[in-house]
């Protein structure tokens, strides 16, 4: 006797019934439990906070792992995400799901994910993911049919910034997870995880090497010495308000303008800003304390704060418009450039010019670092890629020299003859091939030592040059477009970004800078 079809309610309650096991129990209740003791939210946790409530849609639901024995608990195979909304603006986000044997990456999951980074890409939406995982699954990986299942995508290298990615590191990140940080136009980490591309165990049986997990991959190590992360977090909930601090920056894809935000095009002097900078060019400022006079509200989103510090590259708005700001940083090194600055001014504006966020450019620049430590580092093919950079950007750029620009910086921080939209400076500012007091001691060193008084001879020489450095002789040859009060910055830029519009380019066109590589 055949039995009865169930029901359309009976269909629809079945697949309630399973849609709710998946959801609730994941890889296992106990599984939730230990990532809840160890102070960690799950991977649907984590989705929930990002996301508008409500507005989750998953993909996948139902996957499980190809290997017929281990189906019954791989819900998800180890990935998990799908669309949804942030601030009220479309997204797409996918996470590692370490309920599921580590959240390893394995041949469903990476089917799963890469649906869903198809579907942000088609749609034109950002890109949010969730990294915690062990790697590879171990041994569906070994031998070449495994092995040759899970290749590295190559959709994400053929992003060419046409939509924000982001990525939060949220536990030990091995493999996959941390590849997609790296691809990533913005990734913060969260303090007590760890960012790597192999494990200590691994790194140890390969080469004997011992090393902790933070000592090879923690927060401090990327935000000092990699510049591997943009931000760090002391929780999870940090680290998602940060990726949407920086998705509200940035538009949903290439072929859109920044979203703007209205009340603040108020642009009355503010005479404290010059108070700021001391005249004497030898002492150090915080440039940090000039930007928050100039943008909106004070409120900036600093991208690598602790690498390559003589430089500042931070989100902000003027008159609610999304600007990226390079600024020297008086503070470390007297604001010289080096071979890590050069790379996270590349990065940066590479990311400015692909998602049409014109730069603003704040010039104290005493050159570039001499020595034979940044020379081995390669300072100079990173200084050429730099410029080189800079050389192909298309969105408005405003430069203003504050107190001193010497040598190549000049040039590399859009100093003039760089296809400027404005280029200013503040009265007193310096502009020379090099310091003063460097120029002097190189050329005028029998002199000085022949001098009756050779520190007065010295100092006269020193002010005679100086005043050939005034900004006078350039604004006078009009390679300075002005030479402008210090109170009225803010509405010099604020000015020039409503008279200098970014050109967007159109549906399916890509800029050249777009597509440079998004490590350099």
């Amino acid at each position: 006797m055949v039995a009865n079809p169930p029901t359309p309610q009976q269909v629809r309650e079945d697949l309630l019934l399973r849609r709710q096991k998946i959801v609730s129990e994941m890889g296992s209740a106990d599984r939730i439990a230990r990532q809840h003791d160890r102070g960690r939210l799950t991977i649907r946790e984590r989705i929930d906070k990002l996301l508008d409530p409500g507005s989750f849609r998953e993909i996948g639901t139902f996957a499980v792992s190809e290997m017929h024995e281990v189906r019954d608990r791989t819900p998800g195979d180890g990935k998990i995400g799908g669309w949804g909304k942030i601030d009220g603006r479309p997204a797409t986000v996918a996470g590692d799901d370490v309920t599921v044997l580590h959240g390893s990456s394995s041949v469903v999951g990476g089917k799963r994910q890469k649906r869903i980074y198809e579907h942000a890409m088609e749609q034109g939406v950002p890109y949010v993911y969730f990294g915690e995982t062990g790697g590879a699954r171990l041994p569906d990986a070994l031998g070449s049919e495994g092995f040759s299942k899970i290749s590295p995508s190559l959709e994400s290298g053929r992003r060419r910034r046409r939509i924000p990615m982001a990525t939060a590191i949220v536990g030990e990140s091995f493999g996959g997870s941390s590849f997609h940080s790296a691809f990533s136009d913005f990734t913060t980490q969260v303090r007590g995880s760890a960012l790597n591309v192999s494990s200590p165990r691994v790194i140890e049986i390969a080469t004997g090497e011992l090393i902790s997990l933070q000592d090879l991959g923690g927060v401090d190590i990327h935000l000092d010495l990699t510049g591997q992360i943009d931000q760090s977090a002391e929780s999870e909930e940090e680290a998602i308000e940060q990726i949407k601090s920086f998705l509200s920056y940035l538009p949903s894809n290439c072929w859109e303008a920044p979203p703007t935000l209205d009340g603040y095009d108020e642009s009355d002097p503010d005479p404290r800003i010059a108070n700021i900078v001391p005249t004497r060019r030898q002492r150090a400022y915080d440039m940090h304390r000039v930007i928050e006079r100039i943008v909106d509200d004070g409120e900036m989103l600093e991208l690598k704060p602790r690498f390559g510090r003589s430089l500042i590259t931070t989100l902000a708005r003027i008159g609610g418009q999304s600007v990226g700001i390079l600024a020297s940083n008086p503070m470390f090194n007297a604001g010289a450039l080096d071979p890590n600055t050069c790379d996270k001014a590349t990065q940066f504006i590479c990311m400015c010019e692909a998602f049409n966020i014109p730069t603003v450019w704040l010039q104290d620049v005493p050159g570039f670092i001499v020595g034979s430590q940044p020379e081995h580092a390669r300072l100079l093919h990173k200084a050429i890629m730099f410029l080189e950079a800079l050389s192909l950007m298309t969105v408005p750029r405003m430069t203003v020299v504050m107190r001193k620009a010497f040598g190549l910086a000049y040039f590399s921080l859009s100093g003039n003859s760089m296809d400027n939209s404005l280029i200013t400076a503040w009265p007193g500012a310096e502009i020379s091939f090099m310091d003063p007091g460097v120029g002097v001691n190189v050329v005028h060193a029998k002199d000085i030592a022949n001098a009756t008084d050779p520190d007065a001879e010295r100092q006269r020489l020193i002010d005679e040059w100086t005043l050939g450095h005034e900004p006078w002789g350039a604004a006078g040859l009009m390679n300075l477009d002005e030479i402008i009060d210090p109170a009225d910055t803010r509405r010099w830029l604020l000015e020039s970004l409503q008279r200098f519009p970014v050109s967007i380019p159109r549906r399916g066109e890509v800029k050249e800078l777009a597509s440079w590589p998004t490590c350099v």
